[in-house]
């Protein structure tokens, strides 16, 4: 029997510290992020843009260029881009308002368009009717 492998969007602030800060992790949740047999990572192309804007205001330091660090560390780690699709984009409106940061909001639509579960530490996510897992979840 195949097994199915879990479909997994990133959010934004997770794949930067899988990177940049990976003491955050426990071992346990190291080898989760590392899984590639079980599990299909993607890093959406909103993330691409949230990290790019914020790298370019200042607010946020990467040891190369985005155009660089970003694609390179998803092919490093065998993960995959989604891109953003009208759809996507389309659904935002039918989301409630509990999270107002639209880029988030994009995430959230494109979970639920693409049925993902979105790893993330954004407890606002939960009160969307999408799945995620957090820390504690792979600890």
């Amino acid at each position: 029997m195949v097994k199915t492998k879990k479909k997994i969007l990133i959010d934004t602030h997770f794949f930067l510290w899988i990177f940049i800060e990976p003491k955050r992790f426990s071992d346990a949740a190291r080898r989760f992020i590392e899984n590639t047999d079980e599990n299909d990572f993607f890093l959406s192309y909103v993330s691409s843009w949230e990290a790019t804007i914020k790298f370019g205001l200042g607010k946020l330091r990467l040891p190369k260029p985005p155009d660089i660090f970003i694609p390179e560390r998803v092919r490093v780690a065998e993960y995959f881009h989604l891109p953003i699709e009208l759809g996507h984009v389309l659904n935002v409106h039918s989301l409630p308002l509990i999270h107002r940061d639209p880029f988030d909001r994009l995430l959230i639509s494109q979970a639920k368009s693409e049925d993902l579960i979105i790893l993330t530490e954004d407890r606002k996510f939960n009160r969307y009717d999408i799945k995620t897992i957090g820390f504690s979840d792979i600890s």
